[in-house]
């Protein structure tokens, strides 16, 4: 019981410092210097690392066991060099950075590639193009649909405002 409440006692503190103090004691709990600068992060990383030195690490059969589902798992982040990325069919929410990541599309306002977007503004039929890579207007491709709003408007606007994109968390309005 001693040693729990004196793991909690250690844990409730560092949950009060700063980045730069949980910098200091990850590189004591390590050996090295972190190359984050995340406080949440580190204070979880710091934290998990009291833990294990105060209870005990992974069994020696539980690390072989993750080893060998880890060397199973047939994982690539980016294609064969022959492959060309426009010729690879993948689902309309996701996405690949130029770092060769795959991330997801978590807005989930945002309509599938193909989708044309149409807006009247100042009496005017604007339409935008829905790419995989961000969006198409009068042969020029924008990141964001905000972009292309200001492109439009001359204005700062929520992309989605302007193109009444709702939001499917708060149903049809």
């Amino acid at each position: 019981m001693g040693k729990k409440t004196n793991i909690a006692k250690a844990i409730a503190q560092m949950e009060k410092m700063t980045a730069g103090e949980l910098r200091r004691e990850y590189a004591e709990l390590f050996g090295e210097e972190s190359r984050s600068g995340n406080r949440r992060w580190l204070f979880r990383r710091c934290a998990w690392r009291l833990q294990a030195l105060a209870e005990g690490e992974l069994s020696e059969r539980a690390r072989r066991r993750a080893k060998e589902l880890a060397r199973d798992e047939d994982i690539r982040v980016r294609p064969p060099a022959e492959m060309d990325m426009a010729d690879l069919a993948r689902p309309a929410d996701v996405r690949v950075s130029t770092r060769g990541r795959i991330r997801r599309n978590l807005d989930a306002r945002l309509p599938a590639p193909g989708t044309q977007l149409t807006r009247m503004y100042k009496g005017h039929l604007y339409t935008v193009k829905v790419l995989d890579n961000g969006f198409e207007y009068d042969g020029e491709v924008y990141r964001s649909l905000s972009a292309v709003a200001f492109e439009i408007s001359g204005g700062h606007w929520n992309g989605f405002l302007f193109f009444n994109i709702a939001d499917p968390r708060k149903g049809d309005e």
